[in-house]
């Protein structure tokens, strides 16, 4: 019998009744036992944090605007982790309201590997060794608004790595503090040829910092396993570079580093780790000889004293880029052993190298040495012998005249201070006596004007190629424009000289010629040795003469009081010195110059380590040459008591009579024996209308003669000092 709809009713009901009481029952046990299932935490919702995270703002500073430091929903929920509750990365967060402090977020949970690599990184052992403000995740991959990586907006994306970097790495405190290495490493790589890449040309192959450092591995140089380590930079290179890598791997430097030599050079030795430019730069290249330099630095000294060492030394990247660097000779990366049949030195290759530079030079020109040691008397033995003798003709040059004009000096001052007044009277008269004559003719006073401006024209573009390590060099090349200018104003000045010579002796020709009739027996009609020799050593000629030595040594003795002081003829033994000191240099500097100017002419004669000898000797002839006039030759016509401040006669052609009874009465008693006074005789001219204009380029001249000694001393004694 089935039951009505009522009774159904009240049994479910009573079944109800029942299964309640039941659960209640169990409610009100005692505590689970061991065996009970534990209860799980409560999970807090992210609506719970943003209750107080979505507004929190701080301020650094007094008077600057507030900072967000909070959580902004909207970024977060567009965020790589926005579909994830905050506690599945805090995870030690157990209700909504929680301690102040609380550890960092857990990224592990979910980046097993990159925490495991990261735990290794030279950041993650900087965080267990306690240096809690090195680089955590969240310092490069940003927080609760981090983007996915390869989005243009995240800090590690490729184009904001540099900057990401940076926040430490060009902090100068963080780096000195923690000594990370280099400082302002980013911004040297954002100005490197890699950053302009990367940044400025928006090259996403260019290498970021990631690509050379590695990304949660970074270790530090010393590790072995580190991509900067010396062992791996070329195959951290190489992942962009390959086919450098491989010619690299050949070359004697790449079989270095396969032998484990740590002195093998690497890319970072040559190209920097940060600052790499492209290498045609012109500043590239000319810093290139001081990266060779910090292996071969016995190689590097004698290269900077070739034009192309100096040139390149002086800083001027502009020049640099036609001058001959250490890889334009040995290659940039395919460097060999000069024995080696790949070398660009090998005899088979060295003509083609050196004619980069130098079209059609020959195989003698190969011989030029760019490294040769002027010491080194085993292995350049011409070039010692040569070295040594001009080394010796310099010292003995300066310490013999440096004797002699302090000892003239002494004496002169000596005279002015403590002796009778005659020599007081003579000095002053010989400039205000109107009774002159002529002891210069306008001709040799042209020539000498020549002489002038065309020798000071040499050691100011000269000079600073011999003293390139100073400072003064440098400022001049930069006044003049760069070495290039310099060598083409010496060239200039060199042609100068070259034609006050010839003219000068094209004028000692004609003289001769006018006197041809003075050689010959005027009986017989024939030439006669006596009488050629009666005008060679004539007083009015400049040749040195067997008198010359006699007014020497009584120029001694009157030094030391031991005899009266010496009369002159025209011309005495120190102006005769002079004379032939200027021919001197001029065949010894001009024909040495001439082969530095045109060395491929010159070695189709010459072996091409002429061009070495040509070097020290035209070097150490014209410091002789600008340190005798500067001095010694300034002294004899400028600084002594009766000349000073400045001897016009090489300006008017004039002499006084009283000059010439005080130093050259020889040469007056001459004349006026052979009645030849009224002849030299100045009747009238226009010197006075042209006196102070000539006295201006004097000063001038002699102002800055004096200028270039005190550099030249300058720049001597500071290498001596080194």
């Amino acid at each position: 019998m089935r039951a009505s709809p009522i009774v159904f009713a009240r049994r479910v009901a009573s079944l109800g009744l029942i299964a309640f009481s039941l659960a209640a029952s169990r409610a009100a046990e005692p505590a689970a036992t061991a065996e009970a299932p534990s209860k799980k935490p409560p999970v807090v919702a992210n609506k719970d944090c943003m209750e107080c995270h979505e507004a929190e703002f701080k301020s650094r500073k007094k008077g600057l605007p507030k900072e967000w430091v909070g959580v902004r929903p909207e970024q977060f929920a567009k965020s790589v982790h926005g579909k994830l509750n905050c506690v599945d990365c805090h995870a030690d967060i157990k209700e909504a309201e929680h301690p102040s402090k609380l550890k960092p977020a857990q990224c592990a949970s979910c980046h097993e590997k990159a925490a495991e690599q990261f735990s290794t990184s030279i950041h993650g052992m900087s965080h267990k060794m306690g240096a809690s403000a090195a680089a955590s995740c969240a310092s490069c991959h940003g927080t609760h608004e981090m983007a996915p990586v390869k989005q243009a907006d995240s800090p590690v994306f490729k184009f904001n790595l540099p900057k990401t970097c940076g926040t430490c790495h060009d902090d100068a405190k963080i780096t000195k503090e923690y000594k990370i290495g280099e400082a302002k490493a980013a911004g040297h790589y954002l100005d490197s040829i890699h950053g302009r890449a990367l940044v400025k040309m928006g090259l996403i192959v260019a290498p970021s910092c990631n690509d050379c450092h590695g990304v949660h591995d970074i270790k530090r140089t010393v590790d072995k396993e580190s991509r900067s380590n010396h062992a791996n930079i070329a195959k951290t290179c190489g992942a962009c570079h390959v086919g450098v890598e491989d010619v690299y791997k050949e070359s004697i430097h790449g079989q270095l580093l396969a032998k484990g030599d740590p002195k093998g050079p690497v890319c970072v030795d040559c190209h920097s780790a940060h600052e790499i430019e492209k290498p045609t730069n012109a500043h590239f290249k000319a810093g290139s000889d001081r990266s060779c330099g910090k292996c071969h630095q016995d190689r590097l000294e004698h290269y900077r004293e070739t034009y192309h060492g100096k040139a390149m030394a002086l800083g001027q990247p502009n020049v640099a880029a036609d001058v001959a660097a250490c890889y334009d000779c040995h290659g940039h990366h395919d460097v060999f052993a000069v024995t080696d049949k790949r070398s660009r030195l090998h005899k088979e290759k060295i003509v083609g190298t050196c004619a980069q530079c130098h079209p059609g030079v020959n195989a003698s020109f190969t011989q030029y040495q760019p490294h040769a040691n002027p010491l080194d008397k085993e292995n350049y033995p011409i070039l010692n012998k040569v070295f040594w003798f001009m080394t010796t003709l310099l010292v003995s040059v300066f310490a013999f005249f440096g004797l002699h004009t302090a000892f003239w000096l002494f004496r002169s001052v000596y005279l002015y201070l403590h002796d009778s007044k005659s020599f007081r009277e003579a000095v002053v008269k010989a400039h205000v006596d109107d009774d002159v004559f002529t002891r210069f003719t306008p001709f040799e006073r042209f020539l000498h004007l020549m002489m002038v401006t065309s020798f000071l024209a040499l050691v100011i573009t000269g000079m600073p190629l011999k003293f390139y390590y100073t400072d003064w060099a440098k400022t001049m090349f930069r006044f003049l424009g760069n070495a290039e200018v310099a060598r083409t104003l010496h060239h200039y000045a060199a042609v100068v000289t070259f034609a006050y010579f010839i003219l000068h002796v094209g004028g000692l020709v004609v003289n001769f010629w006018k006197q041809r009739d003075g050689i010959r027996d005027p009986a017989t009609g024939k030439v006669t040795f006596r009488r050629l020799l009666d005008i060679v050593f004539h007083p009015d000629s400049m040749v040195p003469s067997l008198q010359d030595w006699r007014d020497f040594v009584a120029h001694q003795k009157w030094f030391f009081g031991k005899g009266p002081r010496p009369q002159f003829d025209r011309w005495t033994y120190w102006e005769r010195f002079d004379y032939f000191a200027v021919f001197w240099g001029v065949a010894i500097i001009g024909f040495s110059g001439l082969i530095l100017w045109f060395p491929k002419f010159f070695t189709l004669f010459f072996p091409g380590w002429i061009i070495n000898i040509a070097m020290v000797v035209h070097s150490d002839e014209a410091l002789l040459a600008a340190g005798f006039i500067f001095s010694f030759h300034f002294f004899n016509t400028h600084f002594r008591i009766e000349k000073f401040p400045m001897d016009t006669v090489i300006f008017s052609g004039r002499i006084s009579r009283t000059e010439m009874l005080h130093e050259r009465k020889r040469w007056y008693d001459r004349l006026v024996a052979a009645g030849k006074l009224d002849l030299f005789r100045v009747k009238a001219d226009d010197w006075e209308g042209r006196k102070n204009i000539a006295k201006s380029f004097g000063f001038l001249f002699f102002g800055t003669g004096l200028v270039l000694l005190v550099l030249i001393v300058y720049a001597m004694v500071s290498r001596l000092g080194h």
